[in-house]
């Protein structure tokens, strides 16, 4: 290690200013602070001591998000393989299909390995695409403004390929990453002052923008190529086109949707994995419990309104234990609506501000099914109104006190 230190403090003279490497630097702090601790500290009379930066409290994110991508490796090479297994399929062409071959796993969607590594050869594409395009943007916002690269996009490489099919193809990948870090994030001064998640914000633009690859029956078997005409309607999917009937019909259970063993996005589908993650986030003082609960209550509440009511349509008749176990709603309880940067900061207003995300979920759900999910929709709409609701939070504190203040 001590020889590993001594080679970037070689290198790092060769990125100091004055230098013809000087634009570079951020991509030199960048490899340094991520392997040690920057050894800066704050000039002036006064200090703030805390044990953890900026890199750190992504890295403990990133940690939390562990198990739903063993979750996007498992349940993506699970729906592909159960894909081929339903059609007799042998093998699958490209170099996806060169590569399980090499390694003599097979299709077999009982093999926990096979199913691992074939959905890691799906995921791990999109995760590069990600990380490189987002990254060069990063980077090149970072040496026109001379700081070094912000660590938020270590958190938003990695939630983005998990709110995407496996079918997606790379160069929307590109797109949708390029509009979610430079209009959703850069044009606004870069972590810390975007009003907007990142990663959402790509994902928006995909599924207006090519909502054939973002939505549909066939696109959550990651082979329909091999198994053409294959359908792998989600749970939400279903039930806004058949009912409930239609979902208990194709075999979905609860169980099946609690453990995340379902079509849907990579790493989205799975509410124990996002369970396990909530739990880290909340213990490490990461996550906001107040949003993940306000974002639950409120969906909850609102669906068992609605489905006590009824209506014209089939949504009304998901009962409000089936709307927390399908789709992203979890996920995006604890990994989407707690970005500290776009959600509310007042302790109220985070209640506030989870409720109204659960709220609008169900809203979208139900009332208009062409968009099955919602989630994404609502933490959006959630992040627009965070700034207001932690205004009024704040008068009314104020006129409070001023109240306590005249007696």
């Amino acid at each position: 290690m001590q020889f590993l230190r001594r080679l970037l403090d070689q290198a790092g003279k060769k990125f100091e200013k004055g230098t013809k490497l000087e634009k570079m630097f951020p991509l030199y702090e960048a490899a340094d602070t991520f392997l040690y601790t920057p050894d800066t500290v704050t000039k002036g009379p006064s200090h703030i001591r805390d044990a953890i930066d900026l890199k750190r409290m992504m890295m403990i994110v990133v940690w939390a998000l562990v198990p739903c991508i063993f979750m996007a490796f498992y349940n993506t090479g699970l729906q592909a393989n159960r894909a081929m297994a339903a059609f007799g399929a042998i093998s699958q062409d490209g170099w996806r299909g060169a590569v399980i071959d090499a390694l003599g796993i097979g299709y077999d969607p009982g093999n926990l390995f096979a199913c691992l590594i074939h959905g890691a050869l799906f995921f791990l594409p999109v995760y590069a695409v990600t990380i490189v395009v987002g990254g060069l943007w990063e980077a090149l916002f970072a040496s026109v403004r001379g700081h070094e690269i912000n660590e938020g996009f270590l958190v938003t490489s990695m939630l983005f390929p998990l709110t995407l099919p496996p079918t997606i193809p790379l160069w929307q990948v590109a797109v949708g990453i390029s509009f979610g870090v430079v209009i959703g994030k850069e044009v606004f001064g870069g972590t810390g002052k975007n009003f907007l998640n990142p990663a959402l914000t790509a994902r928006a633009l995909l599924y207006f923008a090519y909502p054939a690859q973002i939505t549909g029956d066939r696109i959550w078997t990651a082979v329909p190529e091999v198994v053409d005409g294959f359908s792998g309607a989600t749970i939400l999917g279903r039930c806004a086109s058949e009912g409930m009937e239609g979902v208990t019909g194709a075999g979905f259970t609860l169980s099946d949707a609690f453990l995340g063993t379902i079509p849907g996005s990579m790493g989205e589908t799975s509410v124990l994995a996002c369970l396990i993650g909530a739990v880290f986030l909340i213990l490490t003082g990461i996550g906001s419990w107040r949003i993940m609960v306000g974002v639950l209550v409120g969906a909850l509440g609102f669906s068992g309104f609605l489905s006590a009511l009824g209506g014209d349509n089939p949504m009304f008749e998901m009962s409000p234990i089936w709307h927390l176990v399908s789709g992203g709603l979890v996920f995006g309880a604890v990994f989407m609506a707690t970005d500290p940067v776009s959600a509310a900061m007042s302790n109220t207003g985070r209640w506030l501000y989870g409720l109204l995300i659960g709220f609008m979920t169900i809203l979208i759900r139900v009332i208009n099914p062409a968009f099955p999910e919602g989630i994404m929709l609502a933490i959006l709409f959630g992040n627009v109104f965070a700034p207001l609701i932690d205004y009024f939070v704040v008068k009314a504190n104020i006129k409070r006190r001023m109240v306590r203040s005249v007696q």
